[in-house]
């Protein structure tokens, strides 16, 4: 018997429409794919049986994998959300922002993604960024463009913002690891648990090992004395709570519950 190939999915216009929108949106948390999954069915074949989901974007990639591309899932560092972004495996340069960026723009999100990497924390201020302006490569950019085109990053979800600093969104990881681990070699940080890249996380105080924190979550869950899992000292950082969808969901219905409570009371 000859060994079996992977095989080749059938698009039907469900699956056309679901990655046409997932194009539009660059990425999207689990929760929202799957209420994108169902939209597409009850558009275009209502009385189909929505497949797992799972099988439905392995589908999907069986058809992308000959054009490079991939609908590639991973997870938030913050709080180990899942998300899926339409991930171009054939570009994994900063060029693949082309099209969406001049020349100025482009070397102003290399500047941040290096002071990023650098970092301890895995953020850059953005004064730290602008700082660099005047380092850019093509047209001049005055500071107050640039803080405009830093918004734009994040708004097209290259970037997160927190309290005037930023880091690389999840998008940003899932689309350019491999450019990263290629171009940063020496500044690269890897999580000890699940050997992806790491931008934010916690690292032992002693070896100086690394690790997401939601694998902090994972690793440590039910732990009252969490130890490092390579030289085995006290770990002394504050364990985050473990990502739980149905949690999310139950609070993401009851805030819509309230906020059409609020809408009839008005």
């Amino acid at each position: 018997m000859q060994g079996s190939t992977r095989r080749m999915g059938v698009m039907t216009d469900v699956h056309r429409r679901f990655l046409q929108l997932l194009m539009t949106h660059g990425v999207l948390e689990e929760w929202d794919v799957q209420r994108l999954q169902k939209h597409c069915y009850k558009v275009h074949d209502r009385n189909a049986t929505v497949e797992k989901l799972e099988d439905f974007i392995n589908n999907i990639n069986s058809v992308l994998e000959s054009l490079y591309i991939e609908i590639k899932k991973g997870v938030t560092e913050d709080d180990g959300r899942p998300i899926y972004a339409l991930v171009n495996l054939a570009t994994t340069s900063i060029s693949k922002m082309a099209s969406d960026f001049a020349e100025n723009e482009l070397d102003l999100f290399r500047k941040a993604l290096e002071l990023i990497i650098d970092s301890e924390t895995g953020f850059a201020s953005s004064t730290n960024i602008l700082n660099l302006v005047d380092q850019l490569k093509g047209k001049k950019m005055r500071k107050k463009d640039a803080e405009h085109v830093l918004q734009k990053f994040v708004q097209n979800k290259w970037l997160i913002e927190k309290e005037g600093e930023f880091t690389l969104h999840g998008r940003a990881i899932l689309e350019m690891e491999q450019y990263i681990r290629e171009t940063y070699p020496d500044a690269v940080k890897v999580c000890t648990i699940c050997h992806s890249l790491l931008i934010q996380g916690q690292s032992c105080e002693t070896c100086g090992i690394r690790m997401h924190l939601p694998c902090v979550a994972k690793y440590f869950q039910s732990n009252s004395e969490p130890r490092c899992p390579h030289c085995n000292d006290y770990w002394p950082h504050e364990i985050p709570e473990v990502f739980d969808p149905e949690k999310e969901r139950e609070a993401g219905i009851s805030k819509s519950n309230k906020r059409s409570l609020r809408s009839r009371q008005h």
